[in-house]
């Protein structure tokens, strides 16, 4: 049986300003930061996670959050040192941080990539000044511009930038400026999706004003064609990689997420998937307080909850994240990323087939145009 590749997430929960549209584990900066402590106890998360994935080699790492660049150099040094004495990597591993604009200085960043970070995660969202302040982002445009100026000189030849659409009052023009200008930049890779408001956020209880359906479509489609027109490849529902230069510019650690593989979580809120040699698939989340989760950890895992997957959901769990692919993936997949016989799920794909969803042969599967269009209930199908 093919190894199931291993990648590694370790979320950084602080921001300096929480934005109203913002569902992840974030929070506010509010006194000093327990950059030292947070960063032992990291690395102590990661010791225990250790027996489950004993002489697995870990193939990628993206350090999200909250904005890991509140962080110095000198302690993202220290916890991605402490990561190799702990395990063994991929030679020429990618390293993934993100980033926020408003904390780009050229020494910092400098020294972000002499630490050992060979990939940043920019969160631009937007260059336009009135759609920015309604996001509650801190940066401005110039910022944001400079920001890529600052990552190309420091060594990052391979930088993905941020960016939304559908924002409060947005035209479909505004929406092109800001990924012309993206395109600009040089990013080799640039995520671009819709806002959407989500439960627990300022912008779910006091919503905005959102373009309309039909205003959303047509930044869709005038975007996807203008990214396509700049030799950007959407691989992904979000994800567009630069085909410019002969490297395969797609983020490594989030195709590991897509085609199934394993990934261990550390941090406050962080959540893993492990398969165990018998096939198993356990899923579970750290913490998500700060606080607690560091208390957690000096007693226990820093689990607050774990997950056997059962059998039969395996399918779907696979399908769901494997069919956001454009490209598909191989047939082999299946078997290899969940342990199961490919009987397990040909019924279901052939009646997804016979919908018009996907095709499929003996090699691949991959969702067609309508498939596409209609995702979720692409998806929803193999429940």
């Amino acid at each position: 049986m093919t190894p199931i590749p291993l990648s590694l997430y370790i979320h950084i929960p602080w921001c300096i300003k929480k934005c109203p549209y913002c569902d992840f584990n974030s929070h506010q900066i509010t006194h000093d930061l327990p950059e030292q402590v947070y960063i032992q106890v990291l690395l102590k998360d990661l010791e225990n996670e250790l027996p489950a994935i004993w002489g697995r080699r870990l193939e990628s790492v993206f350090i999200g959050g909250g904005t890991p660049s509140v962080f110095s150099a000198k302690a993202i040094e220290q916890l991605l040192s402490g990561l190799r004495a702990l395990l063994p990597i991929r030679p020429r591993m990618e390293i993934t941080m993100e980033a926020n604009p408003s904390t780009f200085e050229q020494q910092r960043f400098d020294a972000y990539r002499e630490a050992g970070i060979n990939r940043l995660s920019i969160g631009i969202q937007s260059f336009n000044v009135d759609h920015l302040s309604a996001l509650g982002r801190i940066h401005n445009g110039e910022e944001a511009a400079r920001a890529a100026k600052i990552a190309k000189k420091a060594g990052f030849d391979n930088f993905n930038l941020d960016l939304m659409f559908g924002l409060p009052e947005q035209s479909t023009s505004q929406a092109l400026a800001d990924l012309q200008q993206a395109i600009e930049c040089d990013a080799t890779h640039i995520s671009w999706y819709q806002l959407t408001l989500e439960p627990n956020t300022l912008f779910h209880h006091s919503p905005p004003v959102l373009p309309n359906d039909e205003t959303l479509w047509d930044m869709q489609q005038q975007g996807q064609a203008l990214l396509k027109q700049a030799n950007f490849e959407q691989y992904e529902v979000s994800a567009y990689a630069s085909q410019h230069t002969a490297n395969d510019q797609r983020c490594r650690h989030n195709v590991n997420y897509w085609q199934f593989g394993d990934y261990i979580g550390i941090g406050a809120g962080a959540h893993g998937k492990i398969t165990a040699p018998d096939g198993s698939i356990q899923r579970y989340h750290k913490y998500r307080q700060p606080k607690q989760y560091m208390q957690e950890i000096s007693t226990n895992n820093g689990r607050s909850s774990e997950q056997l997957l059962e059998k039969a959901d395996i399918p779907f769990e696979f399908m769901l994240n494997a069919l956001r692919l454009k490209q598909g993936v191989a047939t082999e997949l299946f078997s290899q990323r969940t342990h199961l016989a490919f009987s397990e799920v040909e019924e279901k794909l052939e009646r997804v087939a016979q919908m018009g969803l996907i095709t499929k042969d003996k090699q691949h599967i991959v969702t067609t145009s309508q498939g596409w269009d209609f995702l979720n209930d692409t998806i929803e199908a193999f429940m």
